[in-house]
């Protein structure tokens, strides 16, 4: 469990430790306060004991515990060291004696799920002074409270998965006091999937397949993320099957087996192909599916699981093409049937899932019921965007849950190659599961676990405790994170290089990016995507450079490489779509985009091959991922370089003139679009060659006032020319001034439109400019409040700046115009028609409506009420999950000029505001669209 409160350090070499802040009981110190216990002093560890008849799983936490104290200290334990008892509530005899002398204090875990208390103890027993008690409610809670006082002294649980390196220190101490600790979610876990080529090839390579030796790691890494559940790898493989030592090491170890969301039984997918016998249709084969299901429920024996129930269709594919409603209501009345035969007990007692994944929720909605002791596991949309949940207050025997993805197989487009989930999208997404009451079971699809260290670790901390990460701490978590794998003493660089990446990431997923993506023509947009991966590839070669060797190979995973891959992605297909622009130019410049597009698929196969020598070749296939070059959702069987083409220069030096706003050249005469004195300041002109010789020209202005800069000429003989305006000199109104351009006996001229306002704008109010409004939804003129719902914002989410949302989520839904509402204060030029497009996050109707609503309205009008999901379709999905963002436009007509206010009202939770944009026309094609427009 990251510890989000820090206070430093300071080590040779420069790099700080985190510790918790010595307010909170049993917190980490650096120094020996009165009560103080010392976990290690002068550089020798304390003593750790435990019941050697307690469970086997926390005999090997406490070894681990061991391990890293000694890699802590460099040193190793005496005999007259401090003390640290370790055990569980009725398997310790220490334990159940200290609490029989009342001298620990248990009642905060006593029979709590998984629950822990540290706390330091004067006087455990004769002739010992003092002692750190770690004593677990159950076996798992032992278990995490040896790994959790482990990752508060300065172990990441990480330090084997991402090698993040373990930090010599001489003192740590353990303030006076108990550390109750006990999870809100019941089930906690991971999904490998999609685990083919990557985790596949790594796994093979490492450890000889998914053998127990390979689920070991993952069990324990598992446990020291907190969590408790696990559905293993699937696609070919079979835990049970694969390796007889894998299930039951599951079991010692505390880890909690069951199988996705369409192997039901505890059989894997793999199994049928193995060892069934006829067609996969309980309609037609139903005996020897059961004897199939009977076996895998024998097979699981005692070990503790968590049954999946249920039918999908071979493949995880639908069923069958209709609601088949009462077949599956017969699929898990048999199927419990046989849990109560193997088990001998009411099936009650074994606990049982039914994910209502895909179609599965076309029968839940249906009508279809399982019992009540049964959990419902609703469903994201495979993209981040929760399909259900349960009404605020039902309740259950078995609970509701939600299965989440970071990692994806299927439309529009896989995604698995890196990182793309913002931690602030899972945190208001899986807020919204916790406040409805979904929160037995909470399990994520990693994929190949590498590259998902960061989400994988929130998503489980959220987990344990969603109380501990609330709106206000959520920003400082990446740090906080940033510092428990390398040290405080740049962890906020570090903290800002993570969030930075997966945001641009998070706006389209790698994999959907093409040479079309970004406009080459408008609103600068190649050129500001380059300028943000270029500066945060400046800033990590930065730390990088600054931080000892034995981070390195933490900081390259972590951090550098996926920074360093996902730029050199967007540039390669930047320059894609550069090449076949200026290929339909006639630009000589073409044929040097093409190199570069070569240049930087050879990176791209350079870095993976950097990343695969890391560490001595620990991690070899891990980036074996294809992303380059897709066609259809379905990956390509290996990364395969775009199509570009050459240009042919024509004789001579001949040529050629292209201006923002178009993508054909310009022959004659033309318009650049708009400069405004408070819109866009500047506007470009390309000069190229078009030719096989030099190319000479001269540039000039029909004006002083407008003045026009010769960038530096490319290799291709490309040069930019800036064109601006000195406002200070400019006269009021609008002008029409021509920039004349003449070379190689040609003359083009290129007019360009300036608009300087006669009549200042209003102070405080967003000015339009040549027609267009860009806001983004955070600076609202006012946010106000109604029936005790009001607004946040979630810092970061979204595509641009941030995320506006109501909260109590639970709130019932607010009469249009009636309920919290933001302000927005705007300036126009003129009365007139114009369109609002309201920016909102992909979310779904997790109340089983058919759309979550917000209202519009200008001034004092009465609202508009607006469906954030006017079409249903698959198409209109494709593109709302493509994009990461809804698009709705609403029609306003502004009364007069000046200052009005526009106004977005809450009336149903859940709908989170990313950005308005109002505009006279439509704007041109862009994936993000302008900038945000000046506020006076």
């Amino acid at each position: 469990m990251l510890q989000v409160a820090v206070l430093g350090l300071l080590l040779a070499g420069g790099l700080t430790i985190p510790y918790v802040a010595t307010a909170q009981p049993a917190a980490v110190t650096v120094s020996a306060a009165p009560g103080a216990f010392p976990l290690i002093r002068g550089g020798r560890p304390a003593r750790i004991e435990a019941d050697v008849t307690d469970y086997p799983g926390v005999l090997r936490a406490v070894q681990d515990l061991r391990g890293d104290l000694a890699s802590l200290s460099g040193g190793a334990a005496s005999r007259e060291a401090p003390v640290v008892i370790i055990g569980t509530i009725g398997k310790s005899a220490a334990i159940d004696a200290l609490i029989a002398a009342g001298k620990l204090d248990v009642s905060g875990v006593r029979g709590q799920w998984d629950g822990f208390v540290q706390q330091v103890v004067e006087d455990p027993r004769p002739g010992l002074k003092q002692a750190l008690v770690i004593a677990g409610a159950d076996k798992r809670g032992t278990i995490y409270g040896a790994y959790d006082l482990s990752e508060r002294a300065g172990v990441s649980p990480w330090s084997w998965w991402a090698d993040a390196p373990v930090i010599r220190r001489a003192e740590v101490f353990i303030a006076p006091g108990a550390n109750v600790q006990k999870p809100r979610v019941r089930y906690r876990g991971i999904f490998l999937n999609d685990e083919n080529p990557a985790l596949y090839g790594w796994a093979n390579k490492t450890f000889g397949g998914f053998n127990h030796a390979f689920y070991e790691r993952v069990y324990e890494l598992t446990l020291r993320l907190k969590g408790n559940y696990l559905w293993p790898a699937m696609w070919g493989k079979a835990l049970y099957d694969d390796d007889p030592l894998s299930a039951p090491l599951a079991d010692e170890m505390g880890v909690i087996l069951g199988t996705s969301h369409h192997e039901a039984m505890m059989r894997a997918h793999v199994e049928w192909e193995r060892y069934g016998q006829g067609r996969w249709d309980y309609a037609k084969n139903p005996q020897v599916l059961r004897e199939f299901w009977r076996a895998g429920v024998e097979r699981m024996g005692a070990n503790e699981s968590l049954v999946t129930v249920g039918m999908r269709g071979d493949g995880d594919e639908p069923m069958s093409e209709g609601t088949a409603t009462k077949l599956l209501e017969t699929i898990v009345a048999d199927q419990r049937k046989i849990i109560g035969e193997v088990t001998g007990q009411d099936p009650a007692k074994t606990p049982q899932v039914w994910a209502l994944y895909k179609e599965v929720q076309d029968y839940y909605d249906a009508g279809m019921r399982v019992p009540d002791d049964v959990t419902l596991l609703f469903a994201d949309d495979n993209w981040g965007n929760i399909r259900r949940l349960p009404e605020p207050g039902k309740t259950r025997p078995g609970g509701y849950g939600v299965y989440y993805h970071f990692d994806y197989v299927g439309g529009p487009r896989n995604y698995k190659w890196l990182n793309t989930n913002q931690i602030e999208r899972v945190w208001e997404q899986m807020k919204l599961a916790a406040d409805y009451g979904a929160d037995r079971l909470w399990i994520v699809n990693v994929g190949d676990l590498k590259p998902m260290e960061l989400p994988t670790e929130f998503f489980l901390d959220y987990a344990w405790n969603p109380d501990a990460i609330p709106l206000d701490r959520l920003p400082a978590y990446t740090s906080d994170w940033a510092a428990a794998q390398f040290g405080p003493a740049r962890a906020g660089e570090i903290g800002a290089l993570l969030d930075g990446y997966t945001k641009l990431n998070a706006r389209r997923k790698p994999e959907l990016i093409d040479g079309a993506t970004f406009s080459l023509v408008h609103d600068r947009e190649a050129e500001r995507i380059e300028a943000e991966w270029a500066d945060l590839e400046r800033r990590a070669d930065a730390v990088r450079a600054a931080l000892p060797g034995d981070a390195d190979a933490a900081f390259f995973q972590l951090v550098w490489f996926p920074i360093k891959a996902s730029a050199n992605y967007n540039r390669l297909q930047i320059a894609v779509g550069r090449n076949r622009l200026y290929a339909a130019q006639g630009r000589v410049a073409a044929n040097g985009q093409a190199a570069l597009v070569k240049t930087l698929f050879d990176r791209d196969a350079e870095l993976t091959r950097q990343h695969d020598a890391i560490k001595d070749g620990k991690w070899v296939h891990m980036m074996d991922q294809t992303h380059i070059g897709y066609t259809i959702w379905q990956q390509p069987d290996a990364n395969i370089l775009p199509a570009t083409q050459l240009v042919t220069p024509a004789a001579g030096a001949v040529l050629g003139v292209a201006v923002e706003g178009r993508e054909a050249t310009v022959e004659a005469a033309t318009d650049l679009p708009l400069i405004h004195r408070y819109g866009t300041q500047n506007r470009w002109i390309d000069v190229f060659a078009r030719g096989d010789a030099p190319l000479a020209f001269e540039a000039s202005s029909g004006a002083a006032w407008l003045q026009v800069a010769r960038g530096t000429a490319g290799s291709g003989g490309d040069t930019r020319l800036e064109v601006s305006v000195d406002w200070s000199k400019a006269p009021k109104g609008i002008h029409r001034v021509p920039v004349t351009i003449k070379g190689a006996g040609q003359v083009v001229t290129v007019t360009a439109v300036v608009e300087n306002p006669a009549r200042p704008p209003a102070s405080g109010a967003f000015v339009e400019a040549g027609g267009v409004v860009v806001i983004e939804a955070e600076h609202h003129a006012r946010a106000t409040s109604a029936a005790g719902v009001g607004w946040k914002t979630i810092p970061g989410l979204g595509r641009t700046l941030s995320g506006v949302t109501s909260y109590p989520s639970t709130a019932p839904s607010s009469l249009a115009g009636q309920g919290p509402s933001l302000d927005y204060r705007i300036d126009f030029e003129r009365a007139g028609a114009s369109d609002l497009t309201v920016f909102v996050s992909p979310g779904l109707d997790f109340r089983g409506g058919k759309g979550l609503t917000f209202a519009v309205s200008l001034n004092d009008a009465p609202p508009v009420v607006v469906n954030t999901i006017p079409d249903a379709s698959e198409a209109a999905w494709n593109r709302a999950v493509a994009d990461n963002v809804r698009q709705l436009r609403v029609p306003l007509m502004i009364p007069s000029a000046g200052v009005h206010t526009v106004k977005l009202w809450r009336v149903d939770p859940g709908v989170v505001f990313q950005r308005l944009v109002l505009s006279r026309q439509a704007l041109p094609e862009s994936y993000l669209g302008p900038a945000e427009s000046v506020r006076r």
